[in-house]
């Protein structure tokens, strides 16, 4: 069977924006490292920890109140050391002067975990060299130690008798195992970083018919081992003054925070925070580059409940292609990140975040990003973040084991295109009337 005129225009159309819209210049090259890791000498003290008194607050500042707790004291910085990622930060303020860095900063110890700005890897498992649905190019290992204090994906069921698993859109397309795989390595992580604290928010089998029963999160995330981190609220909603400090959660041992978007039930699981309770987001999967700092969902909440609940800013710029006889198809905005993710500039990330901060009077609590090692230089999103916090952020901070390689370079760009041929394959195996699933299922391997 020949292809028609309009089939061949089509492709080469669709190659060629495609390839516009995703073909990006590499990073700017980065200094070769000099970080080395550093003896550390801990003593256990008796530290008194200001919870709310904020000299150097967001604009989200808490009322002051006083614990008094053994808490591990650290005698002199380190370097994180890990894939040359340094965590040498200096303070905007130097009290207090001994306590070990919460979340990386000394300062984090005395604020609300609803009063800081952290970096959110939007659909963070999904790493697939060659994978249209991939939206991440460093493991979760390798995000966490970078920074990132958020990791946001889909979860799904295939089938009624199939675990949990960690798909886009469809398990077809990518799937990257199960949740209690990805959930032991997390858990493994933060077996070795003690002073970490971190949230991880999940969509509930969006796109099916149903959600996922609430109950069936209880077991992946036990027998990862994660129920003993597991952060369990004292309310059914809480405002931004309810929450406990980086320290407290640290002291208890409580530091992951678990949000469901939907279907979430705290009688079953107390620990599984239902979302849109606690807090609100900006509109997802945008298209519009002057990323509107406006409430998507829930829907019809009050301006007045918004103001006092924290919120994500969803930062993942999208390109919605238009071709003959399809509509709707996003794509992400490949060729745009290193602006996206920038600190300043139209678009970026930081100029987002100013734009909330002005609209809400203070910075989002999460702020969603696709491939966080891009921007105008690696680590730009972790700077808005430390700008947004009022913190010192150091510059000599790597994103992944190889971010200034050309390998690295190359397996972007190779993705791209990559994902560019199996879109244009969909198009082509149409006309022909080409089943294309199983292709799908190969690419997704």
């Amino acid at each position: 069977m020949f292809l028609s005129i309009s089939s061949i225009l089509r492709a080469f159309f669709f190659l060629a924006q495609c390839s516009s819209a995703q073909v990006s210049p590499p990073l700017s090259s980065l200094p070769p490292s000099d970080v080395t890791r550093s003896d550390v000498i801990f003593s256990e003290l008796k530290t008194t920890i200001i919870s709310g008194a904020q000299t150097a607050p967001t604009a989200s500042s808490a009322p002051s109140s006083t614990t008094t707790e053994a808490f591990t004291a650290i005698a002199t910085l380190s370097s994180n050391g890990i894939h040359g990622t340094a965590s040498a930060i200096t303070a905007v303020r130097s009290r207090p002067p001994t306590t070990r860095p919460c979340n990386g900063y000394p300062e984090f110890c005395e604020r609300k975990f609803s009063n800081i700005s952290m970096v959110v890897a939007h659909n963070s498992p999904f790493v697939k060299p060659h994978n249209v649905a991939s939206n991440q190019l460093y493991t979760v290992v390798d995000q966490l130690n970078d920074g990132i204090r958020g990791l946001q994906f889909e979860t799904q069921k295939p089938n009624t008798s199939s675990e949990i698993r960690l798909c886009h859109s469809s398990c077809e397309y990518l799937d990257v195992g199960t949740l209690e795989s990805y959930l032991t390595t997390v858990r493994g992580w933060l077996d070795a970083h003690p002073y970490e604290v971190i949230a991880i928010i999940m969509g509930n089998n969006n796109g099916q018919r149903t959600h996922i029963a609430a109950s069936e999160f209880i077991a992946p995330f036990k027998r990862a081992g994660m129920t003993r981190y597991l952060w369990t609220p004292p309310a059914p909603t809480m405002n931004l003054t309810e929450w406990p400090t980086l320290a407290e959660m640290i002291l208890k041992d409580k530091r992951v925070v678990v949000m469901l978007d939907y279907g979430a039930n705290q009688t079953e699981a107390p620990w599984l925070l239902r979302q849109f309770n606690y807090q609100w987001e900006t509109p997802f999967s945008p298209i519009n580059p002057a990323f509107p700092c406006t409430q998507q969902r829930p829907p019809n909440q009050t301006e007045d409940v918004s103001r006092n609940r924290m919120y994500t800013l969803n930062h993942n710029l999208n390109i919605e292609l238009s071709l003959t006889g399809v509509s709707g198809l996003l794509v992400p905005a490949s060729a745009l990140l290193d602006k996206v993710n920038a600190v300043s500039g139209n678009g970026s990330l930081g100029l987002n975040v100013e734009h909330c901060e002005q609209l809400w009077g203070r910075p989002p609590n999460f702020m969603l990003v696709d491939y966080y090692n891009r921007g105008n230089f690696a680590g730009s999103v972790f700077q808005v973040a430390a700008i947004a916090n009022n913190v010192t952020y150091n510059h000599k901070t790597y994103c992944g084991p190889d971010s200034n390689s050309a390998a690295s370079r190359m397996s972007q760009g190779s993705t791209v295109l990559f994902s560019c041929c199996i879109v244009l394959f969909l198009f082509l195996g149409r006309d022909l009337g080409i089943f294309t699933g199983g292709f799908l299922l190969f690419a997704s391997r």
